[in-house]
């Protein structure tokens, strides 16, 4: 099982896989974490890289594979995600295995009916 690199960063509330390879997520984000204390004071944003970690670690929770970042193929930041306006944020993932060990990953994350974050990445399978 993956271990969460932020703990009590956030909580996945839901994960349902409505057709094959698709996947849609809902997560809670914590605004009291300690992170957003100094990201930033009185106006928090959530950080990018946390963001790609949280989809790392749903990937590999669907995919039960450790997986380690390869490449970033596109990356874009719509909105930014304040945790205290919008600690709730739905993940759809469309994850396929491209290559032997490699697996790919499509993900839109949106709040309401904003769209925050759009990326297509390549990860590489690790040994347990």
């Amino acid at each position: 099982m993956t271990k969460m690199l932020l703990k009590d960063f956030y909580t996945l509330e839901n994960l349902t896989n409505p057709e094959e390879n698709r996947y849609l997520a809902t997560i809670l984000l914590n605004p009291k974490h300690d992170i957003f204390k100094g990201h930033f004071p009185g106006n928090p944003v959530t950080p990018g890289v946390c963001m790609l970690q949280i989809i790392k670690e749903i990937s590999e929770q669907i995919t039960q594979k450790p997986l380690f970042l390869h490449r970033a193929n596109q990356v874009k930041f719509m909105a930014l995600i304040n945790p205290e306006t919008h600690p709730q944020l739905q993940l759809e993932l469309e994850i396929s295995e491209e290559n032997e060990g490699e697996i790919k990953v499509k993900n839109t994350t949106s709040f309401d009916q904003t769209i925050a974050l759009k990326l297509s990445n390549t990860y590489q399978t690790l040994s347990p």
